[in-house]
């Protein structure tokens, strides 16, 4: 028994040697891996590093640093839950694509090593092939083309065969306990992932339960085993559910994205052979040749029983459609299609690919399966090759290396028994499809942009934010460098700019209202850049938005600390972006006039709503009065084209509702007054009805000395909460320049705990006829209900394992007479 462990043990190991190998030497031939690590991956775990080293303003349940404070607690199970992640910190901070490389190359490994554990538990058969097999999902084209640069998502490459196997313990009625925690795992380290791979761990269970006989009374006792441990596992990550659910209610909606449309068959056909990626998104489930011939030949092997053939080709067919078929992509993906690709799921395809390959190859496939599936195979590539164009390489890895798979595969069955033979087949396979593996992540990583930020800049960067901190007495706000849509976190700042998939809409809609710019429908928002929005924000350092290293000066101003005072019966204004940003300072600082048509294809006017600016021409001509010496500012909010006026020009990619352009500055008014601005598109475009503001500096110096004098005295901040000290008995409304997202409370003077009371979307506390103190506090919504479902169910889970342990340590069963026997005796 021993010993068999040991085999195994070194089976697992050797095909996460093989795939992380596969993976490392294609990077580094290639010099890169799949896009989107350094732009999503590498801030997010730059944050872990400062929050495990203390050096994170914020903590799980809140984040200081992005979108000008933002709940963390459900990014951090989205993003920074594989548990690969947190060693990391034990690198320097600089290094954070080293640092999202290895959390890749552990996850893969894990999640190979599990599959060629789960494929011997499927069906015995030679160990070496099986670990090629394992190679195959391993190194599948998701993880070559997509999935590489996501550690968050491999959690689901581990996920899918340890819940296979978790199935197998449920068809062999045991480790009921052990099945339920590592559902729990799965669940928590990746929510979304993890509900794909029960789905196909599901499934999987059904094939093997109908595909051999077995009795009736033993399919409802493993049905029944697999039921409630997946129920309880689920449970048991509550907190992971119930938060992520709470914070999914409350966030910017997914952006809009086209229809997926027909789609045809020879575009997902070419899907399925090596190096043929890129293009229309379609879904990567490519496995390698070895994985392609043994698929298509399963239908010809005669070694497995027609039953189990029928089985396995119908699970395959039916997930296949499913990728086909717009509703059932839709219901993939929460019936939202992201904008991030359409076919996030298709690992689990890869998967069950991979275990349906082995079926074949545990069955020694013969002739007719080999001359089937080539056949099947080149079926395959000639569909693929009329709809679709497919690389000079695939043909090369499909003629030459399907030609030597085919050939040692027909030697493993022909001369099993001579054990030269069946070593020299098994390393010929082993070669070639760590050969496929390689070739295919070298094509895949070339098609891929470098996303990267080299180590230098962000050292750099880091130093200038942390040179210009102050925090919690002022904040300091990377700039609009854009190296990531997470500059705030890569360079530990107290920003605006933020990417998350629980951005809360009030976060997105406030700082959309004040000026600063989104992409991808408001999941991606950026700093202010105007004064008065860094004002409001109490941002008394930036980083100058040149090149390095003026990029990384520092630029100071005179800001307002983060609590302000705003005077009793202030109300807010809501015309313009101009409006809203005074009601929020509390001063009047901007001439906002209302724009001249002077010139080239007349505008429209739609009343408040704005003008439709005519395409072509030599653009449309504004003219506006201001006073002279002033700094014009223009905010086309969704305007697309090119913006001219006071030695300024630039252009502007609005697309409504996707993109939103930031308040751009054009320069400084001249002594006549006149502002003239020339608006270039090459369609009809829109901008807002008063798109210019110009900024009065000595109204804004006065109005920030005003704010300072009546804000906080003192302001102190913890990971989740802020407290202020204001003026003695201070009256109106105190403004937390922290977006009023749902789970703050507040309290005046040590009282109650209530919801604030938002002002145009900040927190705003009333503190009714005089106040000393303010206090705010966060807790996630859904936290204490999920801690309270999970405790619930670890006590029933502890009791049913105690349960479990005694009734093992019972004796044997005794017969009647002898129990009375040892009753009348005493023994």
């Amino acid at each position: 028994m021993r010993s068999e462990r040991r085999r195994e043990v070194l089976v697992c190991g050797a095909a996460a040697g093989l795939a992380v190998g596969g993976f490392a030497l294609a990077a580094g031939l290639r010099g890169r891996w799949p896009a989107g690590a350094g732009a999503v991956a590498v801030p997010y775990h730059a944050h872990l590093w400062d929050l495990l080293h203390g050096q994170a303003a914020g903590d799980l349940l809140f984040n200081w640093n992005s979108g000008y404070g933002a709940p963390f607690l459900a990014d951090f199970f989205a993003y920074l839950m594989n548990p690969f992640s947190w060693p990391t910190a034990l690198l320097p901070r600089s290094q954070g694509q080293l640092a999202v490389l290895l959390v890749t190359l552990a996850s893969i490994g894990l999640g190979t090593a599990l599959m060629a554990h789960l494929l011997g538990r499927l069906h015995p058969g030679p160990r070496w092939l099986r670990v090629f097999a394992a190679v195959g999902y391993g190194l599948c084209s998701w993880v070559l083309d997509a999935g590489g640069g996501a550690p968050m998502w491999l959690w689901g490459l581990v996920s899918l065969p340890l819940l296979g196997l978790v199935g197998d313990w449920c068809l062999h009625e045991r480790r009921w306990v052990a099945g339920a925690l590592c559902v729990a795992l799965a669940w928590a380290g990746n929510l979304y992932t993890a509900a794909l791979a029960t789905v196909i761990a599901g499934l999987l269970f059904a094939v093997r339960l109908f595909a051999t006989p077995r009795s009736v009374r033993h399919r409802v006792r493993a049905t029944g085993r697999a039921v409630t441990l997946t129920l309880t596992g689920v449970l048991l990550a509550s907190p992971v559910l119930f938060v992520a659910v709470r914070a999914a209610r409350g966030a910017q909606p997914e952006s809009p994205v086209q229809p997926l449309g027909p789609s045809e068959l020879g575009g997902h056909l070419a899907r399925l052979l090596p190096t043929a990626t890129g293009g229309r998104p379609l879904p990567d489930v490519a496995i390698g040749v070895l994985g392609l011939l043994l698929v298509c030949g399963l239908p010809f092997n005669r070694r497995v029983r027609i039953r189990e053939r029928a089985v396995w080709c119908a699970a395959l067919l039916l997930v296949a459609l499913t990728f086909l078929w717009t509703p059932t992509v839709l219901v993939w993906h929460g019936l939202a299609i992201p904008a991030g690709g359409p076919y996030r799921v298709a690992f689990v395809l890869s998967g069950l690919l991979v275990l349906a390959g082995w079926v074949s190859l545990a069955h020694r496939p013969d002739l007719l399966t080999l001359l089937g599936g080539a056949a099947l195979v080149a079926v395959v590539a000639a569909l693929a090759a009329t709809r679709s164009p497919v690389p000079a390489s695939t043909w090369v890895l499909l003629g030459v290396g399907g030609a030597v798979l085919a050939a040692a595969l027909r030697v493993l069955d022909r001369r099993h028994t001579d054990r030269r033979a069946t070593a020299l087949a098994t390393w010929v396979v082993g070669g070639a499809v760590l050969g496929n593996a390689v070739w295919s992540g070298y094509a895949a990583f070339g098609a891929a942009p470098d996303d990267s930020v080299p180590p230098s800049a962000v050292r750099a960067g880091h130093a200038a934010v942390r040179d210009g901190t102050d925090w919690p007495e002022g904040r300091s706000d990377p700039g609009p460098h854009a190296y990531t849509p997470n500059d705030p976190l890569l360079l530990n700042g107290q920003g605006g700019g933020y990417f998350s998939g629980y951005l809360p809409t009030v976060t997105a809609l406030l700082l959309h209202d004040l000026g600063a710019g989104w992409t991808a429908g408001g999941r991606q928002i950026g700093s202010v850049t105007d004064p008065v929005g860094q004002a409001l924000f109490g941002i008394g350092a930036h980083l100058d938005d040149g090149p390095p290293p003026e990029g990384f000066t520092p630029v100071r101003a005179p800001a307002p600390p983060l609590v302000t005072v705003l005077p009793p019966g202030a109300r807010p204004g809501t015309s313009s972006v101009w409006a809203r940003q005074e009601s929020l300072l509390g001063s009047q600082v901007y001439d906002v006039p209302l724009p001249v048509p002077a010139g080239g294809p007349a505008p429209t006017l739609h009343g408040t709503s704005g003008w439709s600016v005519p395409g072509g021409g030599d653009g449309t001509v504004f003219t506006a009065a201001c006073t002279p010496g002033s700094t014009a500012y223009f905010h086309g909010v969704w305007y697309s084209g090119t913006v001219s006026g006071l030695g300024t020009s630039y252009r502007s990619a609005g697309e409504q509702p996707t993109t939103a352009v930031a308040v751009h500055r054009l320069g400084t008014v001249p002594a006549d007054g006149v502002v003239r601005v020339t608006l270039r598109s090459d369609v009809v475009s829109q901008v807002p009805a008063r798109p210019i503001g110009c900024l009065r500096a000595d109204a804004l110096t006065a109005a920030v000395a005003r704010l300072k004098a009546t804000g906080a005295t003192r302001v102190e901040a913890g990971g989740h909460t802020v407290t202020a000290t204001l003026p003695p008995g201070s009256t109106g409304t105190a403004l937390v320049s922290v977006p009023a997202a749902e789970g703050w409370t507040c309290a005046v003077d040590g009282g109650g705990d209530t919801a604030p009371t938002p002002v145009l979307g900040m927190i705003g506390v009333p503190l009714g006829g005089g106040a000393d103190r303010v206090s705010c506090a966060f807790r996630p919504p859904g936290l204490t209900e999920g801690l309270t479902v999970t405790s619930g169910t670890a006590a029933v889970l502890l009791l049913v394992g105690l349960f479990a342990r005694l009734s093992r340590r019972r004796p044997a069963h005794t017969p009647r007479r002898d129990r009375r026997v040892a009753a009348a005796t005493g023994r």
